[in-house]
This record gives structure tokens, sequence and C-alpha cells, in this order.
């Protein structure tokens, strides 16, 4: 939108011909070119003397009005236009600015649509985020991906994790129907809810692994975790949608960029800390001092399961391949 006038009448020497002072410049000229046609052909005497100082004066009277008519003009244009053209622009910038103000507070700086392998400009974007943050919040499933993160950064954070919990079914069940969509008529619920028993397994190991590489992991474990995988860094929020069911599922839902400044960054900050800091959930340390054999015991605790050397070397291996294979088709450094 632009604030400059314009229209029919913006033009000084056209604006003349709209009024009556263009009109009695008119006459003005008319009278005095007649004036000097006729007597430029009667003989010399008063007669031709009288219609010649008449034409001249004549002339010489519209030369003047139309001069003082332009001046008057144009300073009447700055008195007056100018200062409408001024508020125009400075109403249109406010108005711009709200604007603005909106988009960073309801609408994404970025949308990344459904995709079926890992986006690269997707991935090298949060990376540049991860670097720049001291506290590194995910709220997921598994926790593959927040491990695999952390072990390709090149800076130290902390690590606050809100994963399922692997023994409790309805944890499972709404990433297991997600997928179950994806596959189609195919799919085999249990297969799928199995593959998502192992992923949490695989994962826990994954971030007994990366431990060097924070401060400290603090890992919330919940029976009843959202649906929307959650990434959270000091100046952004990354919302992946699992509970989108409209359109073709893919393996890697839409996802939701937000600035700091946005509204939603800060409910779903206020969110995350409220599930971290939960009594219903179970709440244990990760820290580069942790040995493996507390860990086995932390692992038999949410698990269930005993986890035996053999073992853990097995989903140590897993996490190791998935992180490869995370890192090349995604194109971050390995």
């Amino acid at each position: 939108m632009s604030a400059e006038a314009g229209g029919i009448r913006s033009n000084l020497i056209q604006e003349l011909f709209w009024t009556r002072t263009g009109l009695l410049l008119l006459i003005l000229v008319v009278t005095s070119g007649t004036s000097l046609a006729i007597s430029g052909q009667m003989d010399s005497g008063t007669a031709r003397n009288i219609l010649t100082a008449l034409g001249t004066g004549t002339l010489i009277s519209a030369v003047v009005s139309f001069t003082q008519t332009l001046v008057t003009s144009k300073a009447a244009q700055k008195a007056l236009l100018a200062p409408v053209v001024e508020e125009s622009r400075k109403a249109l910038k406010e108005l711009s600015e709200q604007y603005r103000a909106l988009d960073r507070e309801f609408f994404p700086s970025h949308v990344f649509e459904p995709t079926a392998e890992p986006s690269p400009v997707f991935n090298q974007l949060m990376m540049q985020d991860l670097e720049r943050t001291r506290l590194y919040c995910f709220r997921g499933f598994a926790g593959r991906y927040a491990a695999g993160r952390v072990l390709l950064s090149q800076t130290e954070c902390e690590l606050r994790a809100v994963l399922a919990d692997p023994r409790d079914d309805n944890a499972i069940s709404g990433r297991a129907r997600y997928l179950l969509r994806n596959e189609g008529a195919d799919g085999d619920y249990d297969e799928i809810t199995a593959q998502l028993k192992e992923q949490i397994r695989i994962g826990l190991v994954g971030l007994f692994v990366a431990r060097s590489r924070c401060s400290r992991i603090d890992v919330t474990i919940v029976s009843d975790p959202p649906l929307d995988r959650l990434e959270l860094f000091d100046d952004c929020a990354w919302i992946t949608l699992y509970s989108n069911t409209a359109g073709v599922p893919r393996p890697y839902p839409r996802t939701l960029r937000f600035t700091e400044s946005s509204f939603l960054y800060a409910m779903e900050r206020a969110e995350f800390l409220r599930i971290s800091n939960s009594k219903a959930g179970y709440h244990f340390v990760i820290t580069p001092g942790t040995s493996r054999n507390d860990f086995l015991a932390l692992f038999e605790k949410i698990t269930g399961d005993t986890l035996t050397d053999d073992g853990y070397r097995e989903l140590e291996d897993k996490f190791h391949a998935f992180r490869r294979e995370f890192s090349a088709s995604a194109q971050l450094r390995s």
C-alpha cells in the first residue's frame, strides 16, 4: 500500500484547468490573442493602439496570474497535502508493525510439510538452534533423535527429556495408531507396538551414550505423553504434529517452528515444565559420572527388564546404526 497522493488532479498545471482560476486565465489569453490579432490587421491610429495596449496588458496579466497561481498552488499543496500524506504513512507504518507483532506472537516462523525422508533443511536449521542453546527440552516418545542430535552438536547443553512409559500400553497407543495409518491396511498393531517399545529401549541407551555431551540429563517417564513432539530451545520451539490426522500420513509429520517471542513458545514451555516437574512421572538423572551399572539398574526400573552386558551392547549398536542412518539421510555431520 502506498500513501502517495494520486488521482486525476495530482499535477499542478492540470489542477489549474479544473478551477475557476483556470477559466479566468483562459479568458485572458483568448482576449489578448484576439485583440492582438485584430490590431495587427488595422491601420495605424488610436483604435489600433488601444487594441494593442489591451492585448499586451491582458497577456501580461495572464502570465503574471499564471505564475502566481503556480506558486500559490504549490505552497498550498505542501501546506495541505503533505501533512495528510505523512499521517497516512505513519498510520500504515503503525499498522504494519501491529501485523508483524501478531505474526511473531501467533504464527510460526517456519513451516515444514510432511515428508517420507528426513528433510536436510529442517534438520540443519534445528541443529543451528541447538548449537545456540544452553537448555534443550525434548518431549517425545523414545528420545532417539534427542540423543542423536546431542552427539552431533558441537556445544554442551543441559538436556531435559519427557518420554513414554514402555510398560504402559496407553502411552504407546497414540504413536502406534499414527504409524498404523501410515502403513495402511497391511499394518499389524501388535508388531508396531513391539517396535515402539524397542525404540524406547534404544532411546534410553542413546541418552546414556550421550551423557558426556551434556552437563546433565533429566528424564521424566510418563504414562500419558502428548502425541505431538516438542523440541524446545532457548530462542525457539519446534512442534511436530503427530496428532494431525488430515492428509496422507508420512513418517515425518508436519512441523512448525515458533520464535521465543510467540505465544505458543511460552505456552509450550510452561506445559513442558509442568509435565517434567509432575509427581505423577518417574524422574531420574544421568550425568557424565553415571556408571554403566547405575544405568542398568535404572533401565530395569523403567522397562521392567533386566539388561545384560551383551544386551546393552546390542542396543548400543542399534542406536549408533540409527544415528548414522539419520545423519546421512538428513545430511548432517556424522
